[in-house]
């Protein structure tokens, strides 16, 4: 199964946005949807559940949490989940001024414990906002949220670029912590660096494929992901063998976070599923 852990809608941009996203779907079996957009997260987050629950054998939705400003309670949470269908958070951090052990952001975390959400830690804005406090984005803040609650499930994604080196320290040494490899089809030769240093490292099972749509579509971050090997054929640069790539792509992502139980069921009964030769030519063998 290909599931795309990091996608958006924009939906202030109606009918563009959805649509623009549903055709960047059909080339993965599930998407992840993360909540964000302008207005209150109760109101972005009514928005996404509408969405998902309209593709919901498609799609698994994350809603926007800003623990500074929401109710964290778990009698808050809990019919975020059960009611409004949303099954993991996403927290932006740097971009909205939060520390990621802020006394209110622990209590969130023990909430969503309590209801099996995972968590996603969303930062990229640090590195593109002037008003994003880019230390808050630093990966090895989140030591302390997995020592404190080692039963929660957490993203770091983009693989917290900048800080990439952390995020390798930080899935190394917690079993329940993994990293989106959020691919930029621009990006080849940070993606290149990026999966060599989680090979090296031997994290590979620790990462989970993620496009950043609308920053790039699944089809055209496959394609760079099993690509790149090629570019290095006449050079003695180390490569990385295609199956441990493929693992990512392939990567039982639902299972690993607890989420679409329903959709992966489901799944389960089909008799054909895309496959990542169908989506992007792999690069040549490797030893």
């Amino acid at each position: 199964m290909i599931v795309d852990c990091h996608t958006h809608v924009d939906f202030s941009a109606e009918d563009v946005g959805v649509s623009e996203h549903l055709v960047a779907a059909e080339t993965v079996d599930v998407c992840f949807v993360l909540g964000r957009g302008e207005g209150s997260s109760d109101e972005v987050n009514k928005k996404l559940a509408e969405y998902v629950e309209k593709h919901k054998a498609k799609m698994v939705g994350f809603a926007v949490v800003d623990p500074a400003n929401d109710k964290v309670s778990l009698a808050n949470l809990k019919p975020v989940k059960e009611k409004s269908g949303l099954e993991g958070a996403v927290l932006y951090c740097a971009a909205r001024g939060v520390h990621p052990t802020h006394s209110r952001a622990m209590r969130f975390y023990e909430s969503a414990v309590e209801l099996e959400m995972p968590v996603f830690f969303h930062n990229w804005e640090a590195v593109c906002s002037h008003d994003a406090i880019l230390e808050y984005a630093q990966p090895y803040l989140l030591d302390e949220v997995a020592r404190a609650f080692p039963q929660l499930k957490m993203i770091v994604g983009g693989m917290g670029a900048p800080f990439m080196e952390q995020t390798l320290a930080l899935v190394a040494k917690h079993a329940n912590v993994y990293a989106d490899l959020t691919v930029r089809p621009s990006s080849v030769w940070r993606i290149y660096n990026t999966v060599v240093a989680a090979n090296e490292c031997g994290v590979m099972d620790k990462l989970l494929f993620g496009s950043g749509f609308p920053l790039g579509t699944a089809q055209q971050c496959i394609e760079t992901l099993l690509g790149f090997n090629k570019l290095l054929a006449d050079t003695n640069l180390p490569t990385v063998p295609r199956d441990k790539i493929r693992t990512i792509v392939e990567r039982e992502t639902l299972e690993l976070l607890g989420v679409g139980r329903k959709i992966a069921e489901g799944s389960a009964q089909k008799v054909e599923e895309p496959s990542v030769d169908e989506i992007g030519e792999p690069g040549p063998a490797e030893n």
